[in-house]
């Protein structure tokens, strides 16, 4: 059974002059359980538009999302969130920040506070819990939103252009960071980018959307062992196939 179905998926929107027209038409792809998808494209092409969809905040306008074979119609704890700039909340610590979604599910001071403390030590940040995200560096906030959206033990983990802000430096490190948390937690990944090399070096499948509207021009399947090294000609020659999809 696959984890997530995307099935017809087209999403109308209204412009400035009160047309209506799809930024996505007739969308299907699958995928399965533990598997690291990345959708990649030109700003937009809907990709998104696509990761909102399938959170639950949009809904299509025509088709289908299934997760474990039922409908999506809603945003749900089976479905975790990192945005571009993390979205944490400012007014709250790092560890407390990690706590929100525990406390607001009824889990109790004790068990959510354990649970965060194993988050902060599985992002290694360890002796930063009390700090403010204005007191973190981008990379450390990055890791905190990480830790937040895994508290919920989401069976998804929904990732729109989360290292897009960053530096190229802290970027590198991100990945890599992230590839230890998908394989330690063993968690479904839908990922949005507009780095090729970043795609490769992630995932299991790469989706390339075309635009006016969005739509699936290209799947690419990656066949490399992890870790991977950008300077291999196979690697390379991902990068030039997809590069020459997506323009």
């Amino acid at each position: 059974m696959n984890k997530v179905e995307v099935i017809h998926i087209t999403k109308d929107f209204e412009n400035g002059k009160g047309e209506h027209g799809p930024a996505l038409l007739d969308i299907n792809f699958s995928i399965q359980t533990n598997e690291f998808i990345s959708i990649v494209g030109r700003s937009g092409c809907g990709k998104s538009t696509m990761l909102n969809l399938i959170m639950g905040l949009l809904s299509p306008t025509e088709g289908r999302i299934l997760i474990n074979d039922n409908a999506v119609t809603s945003p749900g704890p089976d479905r975790g969130m990192v945005f571009q700039h993390g979205g944490l909340f400012p007014w709250l610590t790092a560890i407390k920040n990690i706590e929100f979604g525990p406390k607001n599910a009824g889990m109790s001071k004790t068990e959510r506070r354990a649970l965060a403390q194993s988050l902060i030590e599985l992002v290694h940040l360890k002796g930063y819990e009390d700090k403010y995200p204005r007191e973190l560096s981008g990379g450390m906030q990055q890791r905190i939103a990480i830790a937040r959206a895994l508290a919920t033990k989401p069976e998804i983990l929904l990732m729109d252009e989360p290292f897009g802000a960053l530096d190229q430096l802290t970027r590198e490190s991100m990945q890599r960071e992230l590839l230890r948390i998908w394989e330690s937690h063993k968690t479904t990944v839908i990922f949005v980018t507009h780095g090729i090399m970043e795609a490769i070096f992630l995932s299991d499948r790469i989706l390339v959307f075309g635009i006016r509207p969005g739509h699936i021009k290209k799947e690419f399947v990656i066949d490399l062992p992890r870790p991977r090294q950008a300077s291999s000609p196979k690697f390379m020659e991902y990068y030039e196939e997809i590069y020459s999809a997506i323009y």
